[in-house]
């Protein structure tokens, strides 16, 4: 069984009064087999206090718990109860506590994950011990308000190389020692070990290094230039930025096989995901995400590592911060300066999304009861919104306060930890606008404000009324659009609740006298919008398009009135700046979601205007949502057909267009996406065949795959084809590759063999049980697998429950039915919600899943009426 107890907000509290953390000494042994480790604490810590004896406890979760000792006497091990070995009796003081034992190695990405390369048989482990997985690789007082610092020796085997948060050496027979660390959170401690292929320099006088294993070597080598210079580059900013120098004594990036997250920002050790290790094709936006990736981790150095949060209420502060400024500082310091357009059209509406359901919750949340309720919290609201309500916040207070209140932040709290409150003391302290107030209205509150214009002329003058509705975030479906005006404000997000100031700009744009598919800026208006309705006037002509929060420095759904709606129609392509499109695209797809846009007519302008579209972020998330949504779940199965067909000509106009190998990156989306919505397999299959599309690109790895799970869906490849595609890469990409198009077979074996694996068997990886659940639910296997969807939530409450919050997170996020967009589908799951009490982070999956899927039926309805 994968529970264990978890800690409370007011367990934590009262531990932090009782104890002062000092020192860490851990010992672990990586040679002792493929199922466990040893590990070996010496804690030593303060008891405040004057006279009175008092309780508390360490959080271990061993294997076996060999022994214990407080200041040399002995502890039970038979005292441990789960999670927790009781500390009893503890006189003001001084205090040792020694604890030898025996712990598991990891397979879904929690604790000490155990990866062996199917491609060279080498083995890799690494920590992941965010939130509070610590107590699965050394026993430790597991919260993030109680600092120390730490010694770490580890024992490997022959051949490894050991990394840690501070520089490592080797001691001879496989034993290595990291420097002492300055005084870090329980959670930021960080080990890697295995046979790395290493990459090693030096910047301002720091070694850096990064890492990946041996059968990627030569991808790491062809990218390490572009790595480093990143990283460099970046390191460069932030000491610009920052008035504290980077306070470690090293800085290593470890891509590491079967990471959960994208990165984790281990102090002096980065792991990321290894596919951010690029061994096929990938597009620019691909390695300007990675490049943006490289900066958020590194600012979470500052803000998160050097002065962490107090407790977890917070994590704003570290993820919102560093989610700002990996795209402000990739921006400002790389090649890559459109960072802020990704983030509008991908980031932005993961927020958005995430801001309209059920489990909504402020930024910044008052109370967050205990780690299970926290760790629900890394999602869309605590990075995406987050860290579009900073950029509002640089627009109002201005970079330089909003910089001096950051280092004033830093100064007053390094090495320590610090609240909300205290963030917004220190910038206060850099300016004389009211942050309190602004907090209030953006930190602690939920739901996503919409802006709604008017526009009308008369007399040489137009008029704009902005109308700014607050949310609470309930939703319901309008009448359908009847007069070709195509958006009506009626029927999204209910107002109500309380409504947020918002700094922006205000695009004017005309038709272009010599290009009628163009619009050029007549003004930008630059505006403060309080609650309630604004009213601007200006001489002049009515404009073609007003496009409200032009620029995207607010976070707030936007509508457009009926002639610039039409003017975008006709023009949408002809707007000059991509962060503007963003904007546009963005508001089209809130307005498909809410019911006020019919599906087929967000079809219908990405048909005419992401063919002739230069950004490929912006043609990426189109055809994505055009897909992923639209196709599989908006549309009716009799809508369907004829929706993939529109996706397949817009992606072959863009493969026509990209002919003359001047855009080897729109080509790439154009034939990835064409792959996804083919529905007959002979294009595609020829493809395969011939090992590459006419005119480029040749099929690498990647692409092979893509092809093949595609062919699988469509019943046009079998068993003997997948294994001889993974004999030919049998990589791990490949392993998951080959379990992804095992599960997408139309076959009912298939099927049983592939659910089984997922919910049976309980030996996948988290990465095979991923890709395992991307296979099986097919919109065309609608009535092979109908049996299944009943199936899915009895079997996936009793898995979680049994694997713990990794797998239980994937299980709802990648094999939830969704395909199953039916009011049959939805009861289940409410069902299953009320009387089925599942795993908190299974929970939230499913709540957040069936909104959703309520939504869809909604957005249906809409379209039927």
């Amino acid at each position: 069984m994968s529970c264990m107890s978890v800690l409370t907000r007011d367990e934590a509290q009262t531990r932090s009064r009782l104890l002062d953390v000092h020192h860490y000494t851990i010992d672990l042994d990586l040679t002792r087999g493929d199922d466990t480790f040893d590990s070996r604490t010496a804690i030593r810590f303060t008891v405040r206090g004057d006279t009175d004896t008092t309780d508390t406890f360490v959080e271990v979760k061993p294997a076996e718990l060999r022994s214990a000792t407080l200041d040399g006497h002995p502890l039970d091990p038979a005292a441990l109860d789960e999670n927790r070995l009781a500390l009893k009796g503890l006189a003001p003081g001084e205090h040792e506590l020694r604890v030898d034992a025996a712990m598991r190695y990891s397979r879904t990405g929690e604790g000490m994950h155990r990866f062996t390369d199917p491609s060279d048989g080498g083995t890799y482990v690494y920590t992941q011990l965010f939130l509070d997985d610590v107590q699965r690789v050394y026993a430790a007082f597991d919260q993030p308000d109680l600092k120390a610092v730490f010694d770490l020796t580890v024992t490997a085997p022959e051949g490894w190389t050991v990394l840690a948060n501070g520089i490592t050496e080797h001691t001879g027979d496989g034993h290595w020692k990291a420097a002492t660390t300055p005084p870090i959170s329980t959670y930021l401690v960080a080990v890697a070990a295995g046979p790395w292929h290493s990459v090693r320099t030096e910047h301002r006088g720091l070694p850096f290094g990064i890492h990946c294993r041996r059968s990627l070597a030569p991808h790491l080598d062809a990218d390490a230039d572009e790595l480093l210079d990143v990283t460099r580059a970046c390191f460069d900013r932030y000491h610009e930025k920052f008035d504290e120098p980077y306070p470690f004594d090293s800085y290593d990036q470890a891509f590491v096989p079967e990471f959960n997250a994208g990165a984790m920002e281990n102090p002096g050790l980065v792991t990321f995901r290894d596919e951010f290790v690029f061994r096929s094709a990938v597009t620019d936006t691909q390695r300007q995400t990675r490049a943006m990736v490289i900066a958020h981790e590194m600012a979470h150095m500052w803000f998160g590592d050097l002065v962490t949060l107090r407790w977890w209420d917070d994590i704003w502060l570290n993820e919102s911060f560093a989610e700002y400024m990996g795209y402000q500082t990739t921006a400002e310091a790389t090649r890559f300066t459109d960072t802020w357009t990704d983030f509008g059209v991908t980031r932005k509406a993961w927020g958005y999304d995430a801001d309209q359901r059920p489990s909504t919750h402020p930024v910044a949340p008052e109370n967050v009861r205990d780690t299970a309720s926290a760790l629900l919290n890394f999602d869309g609201i605590s990075y995406a919104k987050g860290a579009s309500a900073l950029r509002q916040l640089v627009a109002w207070l201005g970079e330089k306060d909003f910089l001096a209140g950051i280092n004033t932040h830093i100064e007053r709290h390094k090495f320590a930890n610090a609240s909300l409150a205290d963030f917004l003391d220190s910038l206060a302290a850099a300016t004389d606008r009211d942050v309190h107030a602004w907090a209030a209205a953006w930190l602690r509150t939920t739901g996503v404000d919409t802006l709604v214009p008017d526009l009308s002329a008369d007399n040489g003058h137009w008029h704009l009324d902005i109308q700014h509705r607050g949310s609470t975030g309930t939703w319901s479906a309008p009448d359908p659009t009847k007069d070709g005006e195509g958006l009506k404000h009626a029927g999204s997000l209910k107002p109500g609740g309380g409504e947020r100031p918002h700094r922006i700009t205000i695009g004017v744009y005309d038709h272009d006298l010599h290009d009628a598919g163009r619009l050029t800026p007549r003004r930008r208006i630059e505006t403060d919008l309080g609650t309630g309705n604004t009213a601007l006037s200006t001489a002049g002509a009515q404009p073609a398009l007003v496009v409200l929060n032009d620029g995207d420095l607010t976070y707030a759904k936007i509508r457009f009135d009926a002639h610039s709606f039409r003017t975008l129609q006709e023009c949408l392509s002809g707007l000059p700046d991509p962060l503007t499109r963003a904007v546009v695209w963005n508001a089209l797809r809130d307005a498909v979601r809410d019911g006020e846009l019919p599906p087929g007519t967000y079809l219908d302008i990405a048909r005419a205007h992401l063919p002739h579209e230069t950004d490929l972020a912006l043609v990426d998330g189109v055809l994505a949502f055009a897909a992923g949504q639209i196709a599989d779940r908006y549309a009716t199965p009799q809508q369907r057909p004829a929706a993939l067909n529109t996706l397949a000509e817009l992606c072959r106009d863009l493969i026509r267009r990209t002919e003359d190998g001047d855009h080897p990156g729109l080509r790439l989306i154009a034939v990835r996406h064409r792959i996804a919505t083919a529905a007959h397999p002979d294009t595609i299959a020829a493809w395969l065949a011939d090992g590459t599309v006419p005119g480029g690109p040749e099929l690498d790895p990647e692409l092979r795959w893509r092809i093949l799970t595609r062919l699988a869906v469509l019943g046009a490849t079998d068993e003997a084809a997948i294994a001889a595609e993974l004999a030919n890469d049998p990589s791990a990409t490949g392993q998951e590759g080959a379990a992804r198009c095992r599960a997408a077979l139309p076959d009912p074996e298939a099927k049983a063999r592939a659910w089984d694996a997922m919910f049976t068997a309980d030996d996948l990886s988290n990465y095979l049980f991923t890709a395992t659940a991307q296979g099986f639910w097919q919109p065309e296997q609608a009535d092979l697998v109908a049996d299944y969807v009943p199936r899915y939530y009895t079997d996936a409450v009793a898995l979680a429950t049994r694997r713990g919050p990794a797998i239980a997170d994937a299980a709802g996020r990648w094999a939830f039915p969704a395909h199953a967009v039916d009011a049959d589908t939805l009861r289940l799951g409410q069902e299953c919600l009320a009387h089925a009490d599942p795993l908190p982070a299974l929970r939230r999956k499913l709540a957040d899943q069936l909104d959703d899927l309520h939504r869809a039926l909604r957005v249906r309805e809409a379209g039927t009426r």
